[in-house]
């Protein structure tokens, strides 16, 4: 028995020894461990990579910008449910451990050394906690050391935070597939709806997922999905979240899941989301646009965006149209044994063009062909199994000329396995479409306070993101002379000054030879009034008047009113020989819209941090009395206009009356169908390389401009009252057409008086040919002709007879 006694005593001394050394060897190892572990404090401060979102003026969502698409909502924001239906998937004992769960951590062993050899995946039994700090602070390495490191995490975060914290970190950062990361953006991507308008389940299903977003996906593992789904639902109801009633009615409902479109949300808004994302890039840099979540208003209207994109579409398609020719099929396929809708889904094509569609052609006649259009992707991202026909007919094809002439049979167009564009009319028919080799741009401004309400930069964001609206820099000839004669008018013209219209030569020195501008029909028409020279494009005249006010002045006016910051001051810069962008002239004509205020294009309105800090506001008026916290009877707050004057109100408003003749009787009379009082001017380069129209009404200014990308020569004819104006009038008649007309304002002091519109000179009311002339104080209608540009040998200004300002022709002024 003593015997025993010794053994039992010897065995204990060495167990003791060897626990110690164990415990000793557990304290090493697990001190070694701990110097590596990241600095779980680090999560008092953490904030989560956030979508910046841009919304519309009307406060649609247009764009979301991120790495990671995330919401963060605070755990507070969270409904009780979703938070219930986390801890029955994941952790439903999260509010009672200390950070890692003793029996579940066993289970796991004995699961995994049954599985040992097996190639089975390595359970984990990871609390939430633990899961925080695998999320934030490790990798997803399977490895035992990590899963040690993990729980020595775990109860260190369980000290430093409280359970709702760590809660509001895991559904916040928590993967949930589709892109989607965190409970807010997932129901959202998922469900198109807030996590307050989720059903139950909607909730499983979304609590269901962390355990292997891939393999329950929506769509490709479907079954699965859902039997996932309903295993949580029968774990709410055992841990009493939700009745045995709901529980049974929420397994039975299908899986519902609408995936929320990724890109522009706000249709046609594709260039002006990308000029916002470069200008938050530019503001922030591009780790705060994709990881800040910064809350941007902007300015877009998104019905006039439609409008606008419409409207030079079809401008665009229009020209191609009247000038091109068929430029041949997208591509070519085989549609004798394969699935041609397949086949024809495989071809890569515009799809922001909403109104085309791609077509296969399957056969042909000389009258018609038989085309079948792309199949249509369903919801759960498959291709439709049906398979649609349509026909076109020959006499919807006449523009589609080869070797110059209009087809005479579809054949000569068309065969079999050619992939096309067609387009679906409002009466239902097809017609053959391509995309137009011309591009162009169009810029709609409040002139009031420049903030930009459409903007397209060209036919399609797909086929080319280069936006011609900011970024290409044309010459914009005859759109930039009313800033010549508004140099004029501030410097002592008036409109019935008269210049000479007549040849005029400028020896340029060395080999340059002898610079002759001439008007675009090539004739001259003797003394006009610079209303006449406005009015009807006149090249020669713009040079004569430039030279007598000294191209310095006038260069002054181009950076006032920030068309071109350094242009050079040479004579034929005077007829828009520099370069400038759609922009930039829009917000020009703003300035003469408005009364000679600066306006700077903007495209957004506000900026917010996302904590609801604003960070920048478009904000031009100063109101010093607009702090008061109550109203206790006093005065309205007066707001005070700190934009620069750039020109004076009166010459504002003398170059837009003078403008206004260019719709009425001038270059642009085509525009005279919007059926308002509208102001512009067109402008043509040399041989047609650049079409402009840039006109406005009291509440819009709009720029529109049409020309190939690699500059050449459009075709005689192509002017800009030819080209562009028709864009403008589309557009304007249809976003204006809810907008009673306004007359423009008429500032105080101007004096209206009847003159004779070709002379120049006083006439009385209703003689033929008269107009009310704006004058200045201080300016009246001249007595007899002074013509500028008209010298004797001697260089004495010669008067002559009112007759020698006969009757002019209209033609379009250029760039010569």
């Amino acid at each position: 028995m003593r015997l025993f006694l010794k053994f039992i005593g010897y065995l204990f001394g060495i167990s003791v020894v060897l626990g110690l050394i164990a415990a000793a060897g557990l304290w090493i190892y697990l001190n070694d461990i701990t110097k590596d572990l990241p600095d779980y404090t680090a999560l008092k401060d953490y904030e989560p990579p956030v979508m910046t979102r841009v919304h519309a003026a009307d406060g649609n969502l247009m764009y979301e910008f991120a790495r990671e698409r995330r919401l963060f909502i605070p755990i507070q924001a969270i409904p009780d449910r979703v938070k219930q239906a986390f801890l029955s998937a994941e952790d439903k004992n999260f509010y009672d451990h200390i950070g890692i769960d003793p029996w579940g951590i066993g289970r796991a062993i004995v699961t995994n050394l049954r599985n040992s050899g097996s190639g089975r995946r390595l359970v984990g039994a990871s609390t939430i906690t633990q899961q925080v700090a695998k999320n934030f602070l490790l990798s997803s390495e399977q490895k035992y050391e990590r899963k040690i490191k993990e729980a020595l995490l775990a109860l260190r975060i369980e000290q430093a935070f409280t359970k709702d914290e760590i809660l509001e970190l895991y559904l916040n950062e928590i993967y949930l597939g589709v892109g989607a990361y965190g409970v807010g953006a997932a129901s959202l991507i998922l469900f198109d709806k807030s996590v307050h308008e989720l059903t139950l389940e909607e909730i499983a299903y979304l609590a269901a997922v962390p355990k292997g977003p891939s393999n329950y996906h929506p769509y490709r593992y479907r079954d699965r999905a859902i039997e996932r789904r309903n295993w949580v639902i029968d774990r709410m109801v055992e841990n009493g979240y939700a009745s045995v009633q709901e529980g049974i009615e929420a397994k039975a409902k299908p899986l519902d899941v609408k995936l929320r479109a990724t890109g522009n949300l706000v249709k046609g808004s594709e260039y002006f989301s990308e000029a916002v994302r470069r200008q938050l890039a530019a503001r922030y840099g591009e780790e705060k646009l994709y990881e800040d979540g910064l809350s941007v208003r902007t300015s877009l209207d998104p019905d006039m965006q439609l409008k606008a994109r419409e409207a030079l579409r079809d401008g665009l398609v229009r020209f191609d149209q009247q000038r091109g020719k068929w430029r041949g099929p997208i591509s070519k396929i085989e549609i004798a044994s394969n699935d041609w809708g397949a086949a024809l889904d495989k071809v890569q094509t515009l799809n922001d063009v909403g109104e085309w569609t791609s077509a296969v052609v399957l056969s042909v006649s000389n009258q018609k062909a038989v085309v079948g259009l792309r199949p249509k992707r369903l919801v759960n991202r498959q291709l439709s199994t049906e398979r649609v026909r349509a026909e076109i007919q020959l006499g919807d094809m006449k523009w589609a000329r080869v070797n110059g002439r209009a087809p005479r049979n579809i054949q000569e167009v068309l065969s079999s396995g050619d992939v096309i564009y067609v387009q679906r009319l409002k009466s239902g028919k097809y017609v053959l479409r391509q995309v137009p080799e011309v591009s162009g741009a169009l810029v709609a401004m409040d002139p009031n306070t420049g903030r930009v309400l459409a903007l397209v930069g060209g036919f399609s964001f797909n086929d080319s993101q280069f936006n011609r609206a900011t970024q290409a820099w044309r010459q914009p000839g005859s759109a930039f002379k009313p800033f010549v004669y508004a140099a004029a008018l501030d410097n002592g013209y008036t409109p019935s000054s008269v210049v000479l219209d007549a040849p005029f030569e400028l020896e340029q020195g060395g080999s340059q030879g002898t610079w002759r501008p001439k008007n675009y029909g090539g004739k001259y028409y003797g003394p006009s009034t610079l209303r006449t020279g406005i009015e009807l494009s006149r090249n020669v005249m713009t040079v004569r008047l430039a030279e007598d006010m000294g191209m310095d002045l006038v260069a002054g006016y181009a950076r006032s009113f920030g068309i071109d910051d350094n242009m050079m001051p040479v004579l034929s810069m005077s007829l828009g020989a520099g370069e400038t962008t759609v922009m930039r002239m829009t917000a020009a004509y703003s300035m003469l819209a408005n009364g000679g205020r600066r306006v700077q294009p903007t495209l957004i309105d506000r900026i917010q941090t996302r904590h609801g800090e604003t960070v920048y506001q478009n904000d031009q008026l100063v109101c010093t009395d607009c702090s008061e916290e109550y109203w206790d009877n006093q005065p309205e707050p007066h707001l005070i206009d700190t934009r620069e004057q750039v020109l004076d109100p009166m010459t504002a408003y003398q170059i837009t009356s003078m403008m206004e003749g260019v719709v009425k009787r001038g270059t642009a009379t085509s525009v005279k169908a919007v059926g308002r009082p509208v102001a512009g001017k067109t402008g043509t380069t040399n041989d047609e390389r650049d079409a402009w129209f840039v006109g406005f009404t009291p509440e819009l200014t709009v720029g529109v401009f049409v020309g190939y990308d690699t500059p050449r020569p459009m075709g005689r004819g192509a002017t800009g009252g030819q080209v562009a104006a028709p864009i403008f009038t589309a557009f304007m008649k249809d976003a204006l057409k809810d907008v009673p007309p306004l007359e423009f304002r008429v500032p105080n002091g101007l004096r209206l008086v009847s003159i004779n519109r070709r002379t120049g000179l006083l006439a009385n009311s209703g003689d033929p040919g008269t107009i009310l002339e704006a004058f200045k104080p201080g300016t009246s209608p001249p007595e007899s002709y002074s013509i500028i540009g008209f010298q004797d040998e001697i260089g004495i200004q010669q008067e002559l007879s009112p007759e020698a300002g006969r009757a002019v022709m209209s033609g379009t002024g250029g760039l010569y």
